[in-house]
Parts: structure tokens; C-alpha cells; sequence
């Protein structure tokens, strides 16, 4: 199907695609099994410029927005769910900065996220705010020409590895989500450690770990925005960053259809290939279906983000929430055509079934993503929005 995608979209395309095959694949299994974040990978992924495609053009980016950052996220996520994150995970920690960072906020950290110098993470979840994201515990006291934080951030992506955390702290407990603020935080920063490193079901090349505030000094030039936008701070960016789990999500599919195509071609049981029985038939018919119908939604939501549309909430949900859905659907049925092989390790499928469901579950669960769209819809029948 044409998506119209230009020239430049199409090398973006192109040289991820030739990443994940050359360097990716290869080494998948291992890093799974490891657990082992793909410091040589990120670092070809950077001297391929792909990491600029989601920085605006002025701070040495390629000024590519969503629509960059979702091309290069599906094709790694084809061959490697983990690889993608680590990724796409940069997006994420950069967005809040790009749209609310100062001047001299954005000159000092984007450039050095586009030559992959930096790498980014954003810190919002703890162990009793996740969904709940107005909920937040970590604290910041204003102290002079400083913010000190105290408390506890759990399942960060990059956590550990990236150099530079947006961190969502409360300066007004009293006030809840109207309460909390943001907050660039340097990796080496006094005060600031890493805490458990979590062993997942899958996206296990990708490191989530807790982060540890003690009495850590961070300068007043690192507020984002000002004291109390730290809520919505958080909400916009997921409203434009929850299109790349859509996009891995997608990847992820992708990559387990191709996958159970060509082994349902090569495995013969009662005389034929497996692909010639009706049933099977069936299964790929609605599998290439959902594909394509979860493709065009998360590419028409991401092109309808980087037309600078404010209300991005509804599509960006609607891309995800499909997406992930048919991820988890399509890659249990590659599962299941490959029958008792597709429960090893062995086969890819196995490790693919894992790492889809996560992109169920962060950035909003998809029960969550349901309220978000539910909420749209309903302001709209209302002519509010």
C-alpha cells in the first residue's frame, strides 16, 4: 500500500531497515538472553544520523518529527522490540525539552542528543503512580539557586544508561498533579543513583531500572517550563510520544507475520506445506488485515501530529491502543502456526509474543487509552473541542 511516503522518509526507512537486519539481527538472541543493553548498535545508530530524525533542524537534528521517529521505530522493532525502546526511548526524554525547554535549555541538551553524545530518558513512574500519574511522591524543595529532590522513580526505560532524565517531582504535595513540576536532571548529578534493574518478560535488551533521589541538588535552570506544568508537561509529551509504542507495536507484528509466513512455506505436516491448509490461510489473511489497518492508523496519527494540531490526544490513543492490540493478537498466532517450535527459544516468535505485550501496557495502558479516547469524544459531542 502507498503511504506517500518522500524521499527522505523512504532513506530513513531504508537505513534502519539495514541496521536491524546487519547489526540487529544477528545478536538479538543474545541480547535477550543477556539482558545486555546494545551499546555498539545505538552507537551505529548514531553515526547513521538516525538519531536526529525526531530533533528540530536548529539544534543539529533532521527535523523529521513523528513521522521520522515512527519509520525508524517500526523497522527496528521488526527484528528486535528491545533495540527499538532504546531507541525510541530517546524521543520520549527529548520531547518534554523540545516543546517546553528554554533557549538555552534546548542549545545546551539537543544537539547532544542528535549526535547521540546524550542519551535521554523521562522519569515519571513510581510504585504507587503509574497510571495514577498525579499521584507522585518524589518531592523538590526550592533551596536558594537549587531544587532538591527526594524519592524513588521505578520501571524507567534507558534508566542507567541515559545520560540526561526529565524527572516529574512534586513542588506542592498539597496541590496533587496541579502540584508537580519537571525537571532535567544530569546523569553524575550528586544525590542522584540507580537502584534495581528489573529482569522483564521481554524488551530485556532494554535496561528499566529505578532511579534514587537523595538530597539531590539540581540547578534552578533545570526547571522545564514553570513550577506546576510538570502534569501537563507530562501528558503533551505522551500525547506525541505514545505514536513510537504504536510504531514498535507495529514493528513487532511485522515482524512476527514475516516470520510465520516463511516458516508455514518450509513446514510440511500431513504431506503439505502448512501454508497450503485453508486454516492457516485464514490466520495470515486476518493477520496482513489487522497489519495494515493498525499501519495506516499510526501513520495517519503521526502525520497528523507534526501538523502542530493541538488536540493529537484522541489519535495518538486510537493508534496505540489498535496497535499494541493486534501486536499482542499477531504474534500470538505466529505462536501458534509454528506450533510447539514457536514456544522456544529457538524461533523468534516466542521472544516476539513477549516483548508485544509490554506496548500494552506503558505509556498508558490500553484501558487507559480507552478513558483518553472515551474523554475526546465525549468533549466533542459537547462542541468543546
Amino acid at each position: 500500500m502507498c503511504y506517500e511516503l518522500t524521499e527522505e522518509e523512504k532513506m530513513i526507512k531504508d537505513v534502519a531497515r539495514r541496521i536491524a537486519e546487519e547489526k540487529v539481527k544477528p545478536v538479538r538472541q543474545e541480547l535477550d538472553e543477556k539482558e545486555e543493553f546494545p551499546s555498539e548498535i545505538m552507537k551505529e545508530i548514531a553515526s547513521s544520523d538516525l538519531l536526529r530524525v525526531f530533533i528540530p533542524e536548529e539544534y543539529d537534528g533532521l527535523g523529521m518529527g513523528t513521522m521520522g521517529m515512527t519509520l525508524a521505530t517500526e523497522e527496528f522493532s521488526r527484528i528486535d522490540g528491545g533495540v527499538a525502546i532504546c531507541f525510541a526511548g530517546n524521543s520520549l526524554g527529548a520531547e518534554p525539552i523540545i516543546m517546553y525547554g528554554t533557549e538555552e535549555q534546548k542549545k545546551k541538551y539537543l544537539p547532544k542528543v542528535a549526535s547521540g553524545e546524550y542519551l535521554a530518558a523521562f522519569a515519571l513512574t513510581e510504585p504507587e503512580a503509574g497510571s495514577d500519574a498525579g499521584n507522585v511522591k518524589t518531592k523538590a524543595v526550592k533551596d536558594d539557586d537549587y531544587y532538591i529532590l527526594n524519592g524513588n522513580k521505578v520501571f524507567i526505560t534507558n534508566g542507567g544508561e541515559a545520560d540526561i532524565y526529565v524527572v516529574i517531582a512534586s513542588t506542592n504535595l498539597n496541590r496533587g498533579e496541579r502540584g508537580l513540576s519537571a525537571f532535567i536532571v544530569e546523569k553524575g548529578t550528586p544525590g542522584f543513583s540507580f537502584g534495581k534493574k528489573e529482569k522483564k518478560m521481554g524488551i530485556r535488551s532494554s535496561p528499566t531500572r529505578e532511579l534514587v533521589f537523595e538530597d539531590c541538588k539540581v540547578p534552578k535552570e533545570n526547571l522545564l517550563g514553570k513550577e506546576g506544568y510538570g502534569f501537563i508537561i507530562t501528558m503533551r509529551t505522551f500525547d506525541k510520544t505514545r505514536v513510537g509504542v504504536a510504531a514498535q507495536a507495529l514493528g513487532i507484528a511485522q515482524g512476527a507475520f514475516e516470520e510465520s509466513l516463511n516458516y508455514a512455506k518450509t513446514r510440511v505436516q500431513f504431506g503439505k506445506k502448512i501454508v497450503e491448509f485453508q486454516g492457516i490461510q485464514f490466520m495470515f489473511a486476518d493477520m496482513a488485515t489487522q497489519i495494515e489497518a493498525a499501519r495506516a492508523l499510526v501513520y495517519k496519527a503521526a502525520r497528523y501530529i507534526d501538523t502542530g494540531a493541538k488536540n493529537i490526544g484522541k489519535f495518538s490513543a486510537m493508534a496505540k491502543l489498535y496497535a499494541s492490540d493486534v501486536a499482542m493478537k499477531v504474534t500470538t498466532d505466529a505462536v501458534q502456526i509454528f506450533g510447539g517450535y514457536g514456544y522456544m527459544k529457538d524461533y523468534p516468535v516466542e521472544k516476539m509474543m513477549r516483548d508485544a505485550k509490554i506496548t500494552q501496557i506503558y505509556e498508558g495502558t490500553n484501558q487507559i487509552q480507552r478513558l483518553v479516547i472515551a474523554s475526546h469524544l465525549i468533549k466533542e459531542s459537547m462542541g468543546r473541542e
